[in-house]
């Protein structure tokens, strides 16, 4: 059962005794103001586009769960995509709804694939094809116009209610530290300094952020933001995410987008209003 907007978000965890299960005991996820949550949660993100970023700058983590993580996101994204904005955004917008919704993922590929016509979520090491530096900044520019989409998702879901804002955060904090990831080793691969390829991983998180300040200033616009992100969401999810999950051989990969895609059902099934 979906919650109502306004209410509070309990999860419910089943307590095993001498074989004998139990009603459970509940976490709450209380009901904030949904501008400052939503700032709280927006900073959150942020950190972890930093996180990403750093990844690649200290050159001293293991990079290989990166994938998982790339898998795990696109799955849950595009179920959340689908299952929770989408029918939000009709309900808020009506007919005009697929129209918004096909802009918001058209924005995002006249961006990444017309302003930054190459680039892929994970290490860049394609270094001949960022010889130029103004090509990394091209890039830069695309994921900071889908990062900024990013936070108006955030911040339009707690708008419409408690729920819709937490499983939107959840899809896209899975997928912050992938763009950290992205953005450091696309800056590095166009000969940029360590500073500077961090510090656009730090730009990548101020623009998550900006764009939940910018949904709070506009909050009665949400029936516009709300259906863009989710063309958003299904552009990223769908055409970022999925490609690099098919670029590895083998079930396994698959396996973990419908991981991706349980857990969101399976929060769907379990949280309800309290």
């Amino acid at each position: 059962m979906r919650p109502e907007p306004g209410a509070d978000i309990v999860v419910w965890f089943p307590v095993f005794g001498n074989g004998i299960s139990g009603p459970g005991t509940g976490i709450i996820l209380p009901r904030m103001h949904p501008i400052l949550l939503s700032i709280l949660l927006g900073v959150s993100a942020a950190l972890a586009n930093v996180f990403g970023g750093t990844i690649i700058v200290q050159r001293r983590w293991e990079r290989a769960y990166l994938k998982y993580f790339i898998a795990l996101g696109a799955g849950f994204m595009l179920a959340t995509a689908i299952v929770e904005i989408y029918p939000a955004s009709l309900a808020l917008r009506g007919e005009s709804a697929p129209l918004l919704v096909l802009a918001g993922y058209l924005i995002v590929h006249f961006f990444e694939h017309t302003v930054s016509p190459h680039f892929h979520f994970g290490e860049e090491t394609h270094r001949d094809e960022f010889v130029h530096s103004h090509k990394g900044y091209s890039v830069l520019l695309g994921l900071v116009i889908h990062t900024f989409f990013d936070g108006i998702a955030i911040a339009s879901g707690f708008i419409v209610s408690n729920w819709l804002g937490w499983i939107i955060f959840v899809a896209v904090f899975l997928h912050k530290i992938p763009e950290g990831f992205t953005i450091a080793s696309v800056m590095l691969a166009s000969g940029q300094s360590r500073k500077t390829a961090w510090g656009a991983s730090v730009l990548l998180g101020a623009a998550t952020l900006a764009g939940v300040l910018t949904m709070g200033v506009f909050r009665h616009e949400v029936g516009f933001g709300l259906p863009l992100s989710a063309g958003v969401t299904i552009y990223v999810a769908a055409s970022d995410l999925m490609p690099e999950v098919n670029r590895e051989p083998g079930a396994k990969m698959a396996f973990v987008v419908f991981l991706g895609v349980g857990l969101m059902l399976l929060l769907d099934k379990v949280a309800h209003a309290h």
